[in-house]
């Protein structure tokens, strides 16, 4: 789900970009390098700033409603040269999705759907990565959505790896995967005199990432 931005805050928010040093990268107006492989090895964490897990489902055959988890943490560990030793972790908090409308949010972390009291987390843990060519990769792993756990292959597109204006080694990509909500036990829904379903059993969950490698920064000390 989208928010809704404050047109006022537009204006400071460029000003600051311009006076203060490093603020720029906020609003991605920067000058960035690219790096050698040995140069971007190592453990990254997501960005909040740059990142959005959101998922879509279309409702009674007609609309599709938008949504996205708003609270959420992930690690890459990163080996360009053997992409086997690579590894990825999400976790979200389920209490944190936003559909922008109160009510079906609401339902949403109720029972009967998501449970949030019960299991509070969705997660995905990589068990292997395969890289399928020079910019995608698939990663096989287990997706836990309340008490079950699957394993899926997540199709990757990598972005790259960038040293930003400040110093920060970042990382990019994203990722789509279709799911099949009754397979994770989420199952109310209502079936319409033409046979459609208030909310439809397949999901879409859509990635977009980047992530801030951790570690000294360029030029730091040690």
């Amino acid at each position: 789900m989208i928010h809704k931005k404050n047109s006022r805050l537009v204006l400071p928010v460029l000003v600051l970009a311009l006076t203060v040093p490093g603020l720029a990268i906020l609003v991605g107006s920067q000058k960035t390098q690219t790096l050698t492989a040995a140069e971007t090895v190592g453990t990254y964490s997501i960005d909040p700033w740059h990142t959005n897990i959101g998922f879509r489902v279309r409702h009674m055959g007609l609309a599709i409603v938008l949504g996205e988890f708003t609270d959420y943490t992930g690690t890459i560990s990163y080996f360009p040269n053997d992409i086997t030793k690579s590894s990825v972790q999400f976790t979200a908090k389920v209490a944190s999705l936003d559909t922008g409308v109160q009510q079906r949010d609401d339902h949403l972390r109720s029972a009967d759907f998501f449970e949030v009291e019960k299991y509070p987390e969705i997660t995905f843990r990589s068990t292997r990565l395969e890289r399928k060519s020079e910019k995608t990769f698939i990663a096989y792993g287990d997706l836990k959505i309340k008490n079950v756990t699957k394993q899926i292959a997540l199709p990757v597109e990598f972005h790259g790896v960038v040293r930003d204006s400040v110093g920060d080694t970042r990382l990019g990509g994203s990722a789509t995967l279709n799911i099949n909500r009754l397979d994770y036990g989420i199952r109310w829904s209502q079936v319409l005199d033409n046979g459609s379903l208030v909310v439809d059993n397949n999901v879409q969950i859509e990635l977009q990432f980047e992530a801030l490698r951790q570690g000294p920064k360029k030029g730091a000390a040690e």
